[in-house]
Order: structure tokens, then sequence, then C-alpha cells
């Protein structure tokens, strides 16, 4: 029987899609410990980062076993998958995809012999020199990242990675990482291993989280604090961005392959990162619920109650309720099963939309005037259902409050946004918006009011998708985008893009690989 995609089903509201994560990675050094199931649980804390393949990775000190398939944590990994990884190292993988499609051999860790014997790698972010490692890749001796023959091959930027670290059979995989990863360019959390060593590395931006942890017998990386609670790990430090750690039975060693940039994604605190994980010493929670403050600061309203888009707005609904003084209560309540659901809705359940999501409490919003906070509006379309519900259940007034500023801009370091066509915000106002999806009124917190909330300076971090300050150049259009591999293939010559500028064998295939809003983000109105 044919497994789910792991994928939260978005279709409940036809092309409403929020957005999603690129990945959540573990890591675990720990000899005695059952490796696997502490990857299993880490995995598990970190599944909201990814629900379309997971996979484990455990070494034995002589060889490595993969054990990877697509779905939830809980869905590819039983007890009996579990009990037959044995070993002292791990690497694990929930993935979400942002470069490569959502197949079985994009699923991650990764995977690739070596002259010394093996590598395994997890990968969160996203990389925007894809075309560029593709020709570093083909020029690897014996190395052919598609296959000629036809037969399946990963199209993801990890895949490129793990293949550069594997082709220096004259260096060490550390010595080979110490000359890789300063030619890799975007955002990447690597966890990865041999059969003695695992390794983990940030970029230099450090984009996204990276934390070491702390066992009785051992060492944890995790893409979130959160992973380290789970399964028992006390919280040491971030991994600095640009930093390499290694560790194996001497202990553990760090490097610096990159000057330090810091440039943290500044949606981790609106939205991605789970409430209960710190980051850059910032409980997330602690910062969402400041937002709500803010917000009710920068845009009070005449209301009778406070309440949330669950889960997401929750915390900043709170803060809101807090400094305005408006009680916070309970509208709506989320059937906590539908998001896990693999079937697909039919035509009459469609028109049902949101309310297979969320179903207002009438007798508590009847006639009320609401104030309805939510984390961030993409297209719009579930706001504009959740207003028309709301109005339906007998509220007086619906007033929308965002604690993110408008999302104007696409991301290409890990957030699949919609394209710059898609977003709602781009090309009318915030008073047309709030028109358009029906509601009294609208207001979103202001960029300074929402960096203030983090606690972080504003110089360390990454604002892009809502100001189009992008924290590093990015390459030609036609050399980003999604399906940028698969493009290659349709290409007819499966030859990997020239450093700089496409290649002839990706003419004619444009509107695949320039998708994501790549033309429009660089071309500044």
């Amino acid at each position: 029987m044919p497994r789910g995609d792991g994928r939260l089903n978005h279709d409940l509201l036809p092309g409403e899609k929020g957005p999603q994560d690129a990945c959540g990675v573990f890591g675990v050094w720990a000899p005695g410990e059952e490796v696997a199931k502490l990857s299993y649980f880490g995995l598990y804390a970190l599944q909201h980062r990814g629900q379309e393949s997971a996979g484990i990775a455990v070494s034995n000190g002589s060889q490595i076993l993969v054990f990877k398939d697509m779905g939830l944590v809980s869905q590819v990994f039983d007890e009996a998958a579990l009990g037959s990884l044995h070993g002292h190292i791990a690497v694990g993988h929930a993935r979400y995809s942002t470069t490569g499609s959502s197949v079985w051999e994009n699923a991650q860790p990764t995977f690739r012999a070596t002259v010394h014997g093996s590598l395994a790698l997890g990968h969160n972010g996203n990389l925007v020199n894809t075309a560029e490692l593709a020709a570093m890749v083909a020029e690897l001796p014996g190395e052919e990242h598609v296959s000629r023959s036809g037969r399946s091959a990963a199209t993801n930027d990890t895949d490129l990675v793990t293949a550069l670290l594997a082709g220096h059979p004259d260096l060490s995989i550390e010595e080979t990482a110490q000359l890789v990863l300063p030619k890799v360019k975007g955002a990447f959390s690597l966890v990865f291993m041999d059969e003695h060593t695992l390794y983990a590395a940030r970029d230099p931006q450090g984009i996204r989280p990276l934390v070491l942890g702390r066992l009785e017998r051992g060492w944890v990386v995790a893409s979130e604090t959160a992973a380290l609670d789970i399964c028992g790990a006390s919280f040491i430090r971030e991994v600095e961005p640009g930093e390499l750690i290694a560790i194996d039975e001497n202990g553990i060693r760090t490097s610096r392959f990159a000057e330090a940039k810091p440039k943290g994604c500044v949606f981790e605190y609106v939205y991605l990162a789970r409430p209960d994980t710190t980051i850059a010493g910032r409980n997330v929670y602690v910062s969402r619920v400041e937002m709500g403050r803010k917000l009710a600061a920068e845009a009070p309203v005449e209301a009778d109650l406070v309440i949330a888009t669950p889960e997401s707005g929750t915390p900043a609904a709170i803060g809101y309720a807090e400094a305005s003084g408006i009680p916070y209560g309970s509208g709506l309540v989320k059937n906590a099963y539908v998001g896990r659901t693999f079937i697909q809705p039919n035509q009459t359940i469609r028109q049902l939309g949101i309310r297979l999501k969320l179903n207002p409490l009438k007798e508590v919003i009847q006639g009320k005037r609401l104030v309805v906070v939510d984390d961030s509006i993409v297209r719009g379309n579930t706001q504009r259902a959740l207003v028309r519900m709301l109005r339906e259940a007998g509220a007086a007034e619906v007033h929308i409050r965002i604690s993110s500023p408008p999302v104007k801009w696409p991301c290409f370091f890990g957030i699949d946004f919609a394209t710059r066509a898609e977003l709602i915000a781009n090309g009318m106002t915030v008073e047309e918006i709030g028109r358009t999806l029906g509601a009294d009124s609208l207001a979103y917190i202001s960029i300074d009011g929402m960096i203030e909330a983090t606690a972080q300076p504003k110089e360390k971090l990454c604002r892009a998708c809502f100001d189009g300050e992008y924290p590093m150049e990015l390459p030609d259009p036609a050399l980003l985008g999604k399906l940028l591999l698969e493009a290659e293939i349709a290409g007819g010559q499966q030859k990997p893009a020239t450093r700089g500028k496409p290649t002839s064998d990706l003419d004619g295939v444009q509107t695949l690989i320039g998708g994501h809003g790549a033309a429009d983000a660089l071309r500044r109105p």
C-alpha cells in the first residue's frame, strides 16, 4: 500500500499553503546508548520543521546503515526498524523540500561511499549556488550527478554537498570539509558522519539554527534546543556561524572554515521554531508574546475579546490581550488530526474549507467585537475564510492583527514561501488587503517592533522576506529555483549549469527553474 508523503494537508483550502520549513536535523555520538532511538525522539521534537520524509543513519564503527522513507517520523519508524539500527553514532533528518522534489530519492540523510569508508549527511537550509556546485561535482573523478542510464537519482543541493565531501580521496573528511564548505553559499546547518566521527557545520551567516548538547555519555547536535530537551541532553551552546565541529573517541574539537557574519532568520522567532526553543539566548515563546504586546501598542482597537488562530497565533494573542487589557479567550477549536490526513478532500468537503481545521465557539464569540491574532499572511485565503466563518457565527466585528510585517519577498534560504506574484501584500495597501479579507480592520506589526521583540540586534537578523534585503548576493534568477536540477534532466543533456550563467541545456526550461520569485526578488522596484 502506498505510504502518504507526510505533508500536512493544505488542500482543504484550494491554493492555500502557509510558510514551510526546510528541515530538521539531529546528530548524536554516544557509545553505549541507543542512538537510533535518541534520534527518533529528537526528530519527533523537530517534526514541525519537515513532514515529507524522515531518515536515520547509524554507524557501528565499521559500516553505516541508512533507513529512510516518505512520511512522518512516526510513520517511517517502528520498533523493528529502530531495533535494526545498531551503533554509537547517528544522524537524523526530517524533510520539507526546498531544492528537489518530494520523492524518496531526495529523502535524507544522503549517503556516499568514500575511499576511506562512507558518509551520511543531513541538511537544514537551502543553497543559492546549486548550479555552481553541480558543475564542481561533475568535475570530480568518476562522478556523475544525474544517471545517464535513466535510473532515479537525487536532485537536491544536499546530495551535491555530500558528493563534494566524499570526492577527495587524498584528504580526510575533516580536511575536505575545510576545503568544500567555504565554497557552499546559502543557508546550511549540516550534521554528517563517517564510521567514526560525528560532524556539525553552520553557514557563515548562521541563517538556520543549530545547537550543541551534552549527554552523560556523549554529545548531541540538533536544529533546536527543544530536541535536546526531549532526549535528555543539556544545552551547551550554539554551533557558531562558520564553525565546523568534530566529535569522536578523542573528544570534541572545533575549527573555523569562514568568518562569522551572523544573519539569523527572524522568521524562526515569528513562526518556524517551536515556542519552547531558545535561539541566540532568547526564548521563542517570550519573543512571540512580546510581539503581541508591541502589536497592541502599535495597532490598538476597541474590542471585547482577543482570540488566536491556533496554534501559531496563540502567544502573540496572549501578549496582545495583556498589553491591551482586552480579555483573551478561546474562540476557535482546532481539529488536531485533520492536518495529518492523506485523503484528498472532494469538492463537497472542499467547500467546508477551514471548518475541517477550525470550528468557532459560537457561544463565546456571538455578538462580540473580536481581535483575531495570527503570525503571518501569505496569500490570504485562510484569513478570508476565517473572517467569513466568524461573521456567520455571530461576531459583531472582526479585527485582524498580524504579529509579523507584510511578507513581500521570497526566501531562498529554506522557507518555501509563495512567489511574489502570489503574495497578497504585493501591490496592495494594508487597507486594501483588509477589505479583500472582509475584516473591519487589519494591522501588521512594524519591522522594528518585531525585531525589538526578539532582543537581537537588527544587523544580525535576516529580514529579507519582509524588506527584500538579502544577506548575500544572489545569482542569476535562472540559477535559482526548487526544480533546478530536475530542469537539467528536462533539458535533455543532463549537464550541470556552468558557473555564473545558464548553459544551453537549460534553454527552454526557464519556467521550471526561475520559480519562487527569483527574477522579481532580484529586480527591486
